[in-house]
C-alpha cells in the first residue's frame, strides 16, 4: 500500500497532522485487508516553490516507512529520498513525458544511490480532468476500450519496465475497473500499481482481488475523509 502526498499541498507544517491520519488508516488497512507493506509516495504534476530535499527530511523524522519519489518532472529528484519511480507516461504521445524528461532525469540519476525502478504509466479516464491530464496535455485512456488498457500496459513490459502504474488520475470520480485490473495483471509477469479515486475499503479490497499488487491513495488523505 503506499500513501501519495505532494508537498505542494501538504506543507511541512501539515506532516505530523498528515501523518497521524495516515498512521490511523495504515492500522485500520492492516487490520481490515492484512496489508503489510507499506511506503509513501512523494510527487507532484507540478510542485512549484518547493524545496524537496527539506520536505523529506522533515518528513523522515516523522514517519518511518519508505519514501519513494514520484516525479512529476526531471526537477523532482533528491538523494534524500529511498528510492525513485522513473516514470514514462506511454498512455500517451507526447515526447516530453516519454523521452525528455527522462533524459533530463538520467543526467542527473549517473551516480545516483536512490533504488530507480522503471515504470510504464498508464492515465486511465476517472470521469475527471486530472492534474497529469493538463500538465502532460495528453487524453487518457477509456475505462470502455480495455483493450487499449491492456495492450499499452504489455507494451510497457515488452519495454523494459519493472512496473506498470494505472492512474485513474487525482481526485478521480471513478476508480480503475477491478474487471481492467483483473484483464492487465492477466497479461503481465511485472506488479501491477493502481491509483485515483480510491475512497473506500471496499474499493480497496476488490482492487486487490482483482490481481493489483500494490494501491496508492492521494487525495482521499489530503481530504482527511473517514474511511470507517
Amino acid at each position: 500500500m503506499a500513501f501519495l502526498l505532494d508537498p505542494e499541498k501538504t506543507r511541512i507544517e501539515d506532516l505530523i497532522e498528515t501523518f497521524d491520519h495516515i498512521n490511523n488508516l495504515r492500522i485500520l488497512i492492516q487490520t481490515e485487508l492484512s496489508v503489510e507493506y507499506f511506503v509513501l509516495f512523494v510527487g507532484g504534476s507540478t510542485m512549484i516553490n518547493v524545496d524537496l530535499d527539506k520536505w523529506i527530511l522533515a518528513a523522515k523524522e516523522i514517519i518511518k516507512i519508505p519514501i519513494v519519489i514520484f516525479p512529476g518532472s526531471h526537477h523532482q529528484l533528491t538523494e534524500n529520498a529511498d528510492g525513485l519511480l522513473f516514470l514514462n507516461l506511454i498512455s500517451g504521445d507526447n515526447p516530453d513525458y516519454l523521452i525528455r524528461q527522462q533524459r533530463q532525469a538520467a543526467a542527473q540519476l549517473l551516480r545516483s544511490q536512490l533504488e530507480i525502478v522503471p515504470t510504464g504509466y498508464l492515465l486511465i479516464d476517472g470521469g475527471h480532468e486530472s492534474a497529469v491530464q493538463r500538465v502532460s496535455q495528453t487524453l487518457p485512456l477509456s475505462q470502455h476500450d480495455a483493450d487499449s488498457i491492456i495492450h499499452t500496459a504489455f507494451a510497457g513490459q515488452l519495454m523494459g519496465n519493472q512496473l506498470i502504474y494505472l492512474e485513474a488520475g487525482s481526485g478521480a470520480i471513478t476508480p480503475v475497473n477491478p474487471e481492467i485490473i483483473k484483464s492487465v495483471k492477466n497479461q503481465l509477469e511485472i506488479p501491477l500499481i493502481v491509483g485515483g479515486g480510491l475512497r473506500s475499503l471496499q474499493q480497496l479490497k476488490s482492487s486487490y482481488l482483482a490481481g493489483a499488487d500494490m494501491l496508492v491513495i492521494g487525495t482521499a488523505i489530503e481530504q482527511k475523509i473517514n474511511w470507517n
